[in-house]
């Protein structure tokens, strides 16, 4: 879908000035928990699918459209993985938009839906291992946050406050 109606309204009137946008990530984990990932379109770097939650919208239907925009799976959100945001959460896009997003990560089971590789969004989507992950060209965000969720965390995670995110969750 690209830009969303909402925030391309916000661009009209504030142009590339950096914005605070709530948004959330979708993890889902295949039976040898590897996590599925998209590889973005524009830039071509991997990430986990999700976006931007809209006006009047609750995280937990922002992820699970999110997840099937970008993979045609349909989601349950099953519980909060984590929260983080941050220098490592600020996005710089070619034409000089800025944004930093505060994400609330979600543990989704796939319901339905088949996995599809292409989207309006996405050129690839598939169930990625942590050992291949760390030879992936992926998001900062990513590099931060997919390390602590191999394995699937007992608890929610987030840094602890006052401290930088890596290795405080």
């Amino acid at each position: 879908m690209g830009i969303s109606p909402y925030v391309a309204g916000l661009r009209a009137r504030i142009g590339t000035t950096r914005l605070l946008l709530p948004s959330v990530t979708g993890i889902v984990y295949d039976p040898s928990d590897r996590i599925l990932l998209v590889r973005q379109r524009e830039g071509g770097i991997w990430s986990t699918p999700g976006g931007v939650v809209e006006p009047d919208e609750t995280p937990a239907d922002a992820v699970a459209r999110e997840v099937h925009e970008e993979t045609g799976l349909a989601v349950e959100p099953r519980r909060i993985l984590g929260a983080f945001g941050g220098p490592a959460f600020v996005v710089r896009y070619p034409n000089g938009d800025e944004s930093q997003y505060v994400i609330v990560v979600f543990e989704c089971e796939a319901v339905g839906g088949v996995l599809r590789s292409e989207s309006d969004e996405t050129t690839e989507a598939r169930f990625v291992a942590a050992d291949e992950f760390a030879r992936l060209d992926a998001s900062p965000w990513t590099r931060e946050v997919l390390p602590l969720l191999y394995g699937r965390p007992d608890r929610a995670l987030f840094p602890r406050a006052g401290r930088e995110t890596k290795g405080n969750a």
